[in-house]
């Protein structure tokens, strides 16, 4: 999916001044933030980036964590200010989003970097799992009950352990690549960047 100009500098919906609650914040610190944007104002859902900690108030009730460089973004957390209010929006079982990246911040353990980011999901994850030069490749699969979704991986980490409060929902060659726990969904691959809505659906609809 191509990314609309527009995108460029736009920094949230045209209906989100109306919006009190049902907020999507998107963190946008840095990665593939303006095609999660596109994404959401196809399916007519509100949604701000989240540059600073300001930026987060009382409207969101949902995050997502884009793809990008999983300690670019953590270090950006921290500086901005950001790192808490998502901690917090997390612990208190808010549904959140994470790809690529994002999966790597929500990730209780890594295995090849001794950093730990928000820690939420009950797996442990390897970043750049499928290597510099064959990291960016497509194919097709399933997440959970959605059958046939293309699979877009650019560097994508992937799951080598899963806790019991995780599932697994997608795998690829045997490796978890998409999971579900409570709110939480995260995957290696990139749904916002194709032009199938269905995973996106179902997280607004948690």
């Amino acid at each position: 999916m191509v990314v609309a100009v527009e995108y460029i500098s736009k920094e949230e919906s045209e209906d989100v001044e109306d919006a009190r609650h049902g907020v999507t914040g998107i963190l946008a610190v840095q990665g593939a933030f303006a095609e999660h944007a596109a994404m959401l104002d196809r399916l007519g859902a509100p949604w701000k980036l989240l540059r600073a900690a300001e930026d987060f108030d009382d409207s969101i009730d949902r995050v997502i964590l884009p793809g990008g460089e999983s300690t670019t973004q953590g270090k950006l957390l921290r500086s901005t200010g950001l790192f808490d209010p998502i901690a917090a929006h997390i612990a208190a079982g808010k549904p959140v989003f994470g790809t690529c990246a994002g999966m790597i911040l929500l990730a209780s353990k890594l295995d090849n970097d001794p950093n730990v980011y928000f820690g939420a999901l009950d797996a442990v994850v390897r970043r750049n799992a499928y290597g510099r030069q064959l990291g960016s490749f497509d194919g097709t699969g399933s997440f959970g009950d959605i059958a046939d979704f293309p699979l877009v991986f650019i560097r994508g980490p992937y799951v080598v352990s899963v806790g019991p409060d995780a599932t697994v929902e997608t795998t690829v060659d045997g490796h978890p690549v998409g999971l579900r726990q409570g709110n939480i969904i995260a995957t290696a691959f990139h749904p916002e960047l194709t032009a199938d809505t269905r995973i996106h659906e179902l997280f607004l609809g948690l």
